[in-house]
């Protein structure tokens, strides 16, 4: 198959999956942390929360004025810190 009835060929599945009359057959979910709200449920600063993620405090802005996502680790890390916030302290003493 050339490259481009295989495009098509995706397209014509998407729009199949689109309109219901198929289904997919993976299906990849993700959410972006609200670092705003993680920050303020641990109730510590923007430099004391950058300190211990090891990053600037301009990330956090950014991340909290959604500018910018977490990306790789630093979202498994909010991720995991949003879902057990005790998992904060740990990182924070390190």
């Amino acid at each position: 198959m050339k490259i481009g009835e295989s495009l098509i060929a995706s397209l014509e599945e998407a729009l199949d999956i689109h309109e219901g009359k198929t289904s997919a057959s993976r299906v990849t979910k993700f959410s972006i942390a609200d670092v705003k709200a993680i920050r303020a449920k641990l109730n510590v600063s923007q430099q004391e929360f950058a300190d211990a993620l090891g990053t600037s405090i301009d990330t956090v802005k950014s991340w909290e004025s959604k500018r910018r996502n977490p990306t790789g680790l630093a979202a498994k890390v909010l991720a995991t810190i949003q879902d057990d916030p005790s998992v904060f302290k740990q990182i924070a003493t390190h």
